[in-house]
């Protein structure tokens, strides 16, 4: 280990090629190219192999970073990789969307003075090497169970448990609302941040390894949750929260204002090849336009720097709060600023002008008011207090509302109205077997923790993969025992 690693002493920190911020504007293409493999080599060898993993600690998987960083060092790849596929059904998409200045980068501990290991960028690249090389297989269990499981969602969660419950052996079908496999992964998040084909060829995989998905197929529409429960053993809901949040602002319903969550979902079915009427009008789409994006979370990096890349004529996003005080990855914020976003620090939207045109009233501006950092809330974080006599206007064609995302109304969707939810709106669980209030029922990923990273919801999948069959097992085994009698 001393003559492969400990290398952050001599070797800086070295993050792939990034492409120059003029080159892409102008593409949705991703913007770090892949390490070579002897400098994913000679960065993995920067770790320090400390006593105490912080990057292992701070993420929410455990991933075990300083043995496959030390494999990858070494050039044993496949066994890298075998490592980091053990604990992560996605490695290669955490690789990549994962905010690692927040998780494992973060708490390196050779960060202060060294700059950290680039725990991200090598996971990325030793998945892509597997699947490069052949080495990720589709799952073939050791033997095959009768039982079956039925998951709502073909988000990352219902998408880490379909896996999970795939190599014990159970009978896997997906049930999605959408066309396409992936939720947010594939219509939220754009592609230079995760390219589609990425998603895609993990649902390749899933279906040769005999999941069954259902896509189109809304349950409480289509199917109801309890034809659902009588076809399946145990039922997983791994919906996830798509509802987004509001302001409260006179005119809020003008023309031109929407929410983020559909603008990025125009702009990524239209990546795909899709019609989609919000993008062939233009009212979804930023080209020429001043845009502001009001929020400060990674669905608002998302979407300014999808604007710039629509070709917009300004970009700004405004937040009530400092940069110090946003919940965005840091590194999101570097590079919108680098692609010509303006941030709007300290403000808020008091109210929305609108003006008229050949269309009717549009949008035209946003009100604006000053905002100064109070003393902490509950929450700890200081609380936002209106500057009086403030205001500055912004002019704004396209406003997008990037404020969070909230759970709808479950048991009314499904048609379940014994389905316990908490005051939150999240689905009620019981947090040792993760059962809703429906025997049978279980719940994983944001509809139960709320609005949340994607490695959180692989977490919450690959737990309640566990507790589903925990659950299963004992049934099979008291039926054997009553039979036995």
């Amino acid at each position: 280990m001393a003559e492969r690693m400990l290398k952050f002493v001599g070797t800086s920190q070295a993050m792939p090629d990034k492409r120059p911020a003029a080159e892409r504007r102008r593409d949705f293409d991703e913007i770090y190219s892949s390490y070579a493999r002897e400098k994913a080599a000679e960065q993995a060898a920067r770790c320090s192999q400390c006593g105490v993993p912080f990057c292992q600690i701070h993420c929410p998987l455990s991933n075990n970073i300083p043995d496959w960083l030390k494999l990858t060092a070494e050039g044993r790849l496949e066994e890298a990789y075998e490592l980091s596929s053990a604990t992560n059904n996605f490695p290669e998409i955490c690789g990549r969307i994962c905010p690692q200045d927040r998780l494992c980068e973060g708490n390196c501990v050779i960060e202060k003075g060294f700059d950290a290991v680039t725990i991200g960028s090598v996971e990325k690249f030793i998945t892509d090497t597997a699947w490069s090389q052949g080495w990720v297989k589709p799952i073939r269990p050791r033997r095959e169970r009768t039982e079956s499981v039925g998951i709502i969602g073909a988000g990352p969660a219902g998408l880490a448990a379909a896996e999970q419950l795939r190599r014990k052996g159970y009978q896997v079908a997906v049930y999605d609302r959408y066309d396409r496999v992936g939720g947010l992964m594939i219509y939220g998040i754009p592609n230079f941040k995760l390219e589609k084909d990425i998603v895609q060829r993990r649902e390749t995989l899933l279906r040769d390894s005999k999941v069954t998905f259902h896509l189109d197929c809304e349950i409480g529409r289509d199917i109801s949750l309890e034809e659902l429960r009588r076809r399946h053993s145990a039922v997983l809901i791994a919906t996830g929260v798509y509802k987004a949040r509001d302001i409260q602002a006179p005119g809020v319903g003008l023309p031109g204002i929407a929410a983020a969550l559909d603008y990025l979902t125009a702009s990524n079915r239209s990546g795909l090849g899709d019609s989609v009427p919000g993008i062939e009008s233009g009212a979804l789409h930023a080209e020429g336009k001043n845009v502001v994006v009001v929020g400060g979370g990674d669905t608002a990096m998302d979407c300014v720097r999808t604007a710039v890349r629509q070709g917009a004529k300004s970009v700004k996003c405004l937040y009530r709060r400092d940069r110090a005080n946003m919940p965005g990855s840091q590194r999101e914020v570097k590079h919108a600023e680098e692609e010509g976003v303006e941030f709007v620090w300290l403000s808020a939207p008091q109210a929305f002008l609108g003006k008229a045109n050949s269309d009717g009233e549009r949008v035209s501006h946003v009100r604006t008011v000053r905002i100064h950092l109070g003393m902490p809330d509950a929450s700890g974080r200081q609380a936002p207090q209106e500057i009086p006599n403030s205001h500055v206007n912004i002019e704004a064609d396209l406003v997008l509302k990037a404020l969070g995302f909230d759970p709808e109304n479950l048991p009314e969707a499904l048609a379940a109205p014994d389905l316990g939810v908490t005051s939150w709106g999240t689905l009620d669980i019981d947090w040792r077997s993760m059962m809703t209030s429906l025997e049978g029922v279980f719940a994983a990923g944001d509809i139960v923790r709320g609005a949340s990273l994607v490695v959180w919801a692989v977490r919450d999948g690959r737990d309640a993969a566990e507790r589903i069959h925990a659950y299963l097992a004992t049934k099979a085994l008291a039926a054997q025992r009553i039979a036995a009698e």
